[in-house]
């Protein structure tokens, strides 16, 4: 009896580089093969993402040491009158806040965090909509779906990276925070938290989310649109929450805690 020959079985790849641009050029065939993966496919996307993060995070930071070495340091009112001691205590916080700590170790391991937590977000309050929608999808694929469709907030990170190396300055008014009132009533300060996180890199996330539901899922497109919606409009007000809380409060800036 001739013996047959099993061919090995090729282990699944947990990289998968050549998905990054057709991922977010064409989406369809791609996200086609991301949903039929029975393991998981996140770690690639989840990894860019974190990598443009981070960088952005210490471009800012390197710009804000510039500025802080180039121009006059900003004293509160009153600062002339105050104690000695109380004075060597406000210098010394001065340049803890300007040394590298909380220019960039702390801003990077802030943004890595806010990569994966905001990713966990967004898996279970899309899973949770569309299985309340009636879909059965495993957590796996959303997943999968979720970190392939984040690309396009690595993008704008790269983007503004270029920018501020470009010009050597900040991004003033990043999303549509531009159009919100410059008064600081409740509304406008809720309203500008809000529309920052409105951007065409938002747009084409959504749009990847709901070409990779309409592929996972057998759903309508109104329940399919209607479901991605939900998710991130939940989403954008817990970004929206806290840095509207601080600045009523404190009237400092916050950077925005998650979501990619």
């Amino acid at each position: 009896m001739a013996e047959i020959a099993s061919l090995p079985i090729e282990p699944p790849r947990r990289f998968h580089v050549d998905w990054l641009l057709p991922a977010l050029f064409r989406p369809r065939r791609t996200f086609a093969k991301i949903v039929e993966q029975s393991g998981d496919v996140w770690l690639t996307p989840i990894l860019v993402v974190m990598v443009a993060a981070v960088a952005h995070a210490l471009v800012t930071g390197w710009l804000k040491q510039i500025a802080a070495l180039s121009g006059p340091m900003d004293l509160p009112p009153d600062f002339q009158y105050w104690a000695p001691d109380r004075q060597n205590q406000f210098m010394q916080a001065q340049a803890a806040a300007s040394g590298p700590v909380f220019l960039y170790v702390f801003p990077s391991i802030l943004s890595a965090l806010s990569v994966w937590v905001g990713w966990l977000i967004v898996v279970g309050l899309l899973h949770l909509v569309f299985t309340l929608l009636g879909a059965r999808g495993t957590t796996r694929t959303a997943m999968n779906m979720v970190a392939w469709a984040g690309l396009p907030f690595a993008m704008r990170d790269f983007v503004r990276i270029g920018y501020m190396v470009a010009t050597r300055q900040l991004v003033g008014h990043p999303g549509l925070s531009g159009f919100a009132s410059a008064d600081a009533g409740a509304v406008s300060l809720l309203l500008a938290e809000f529309l920052r996180l409105f951007d065409v890199y938002l747009i084409w996330h959504i749009l990847l989310l709901v070409l990779g539901v309409r592929v996972a899922e057998t759903l309508p497109a109104a329940k399919a649109w209607g479901g991605v919606l939900i998710t991130i409009l939940i989403v954008l007000l817990l970004q929206a929450l806290p840095g509207f809380a601080m600045a009523q409060f404190s009237g400092l800036n916050i950077i925005r805690p998650f979501f990619f």
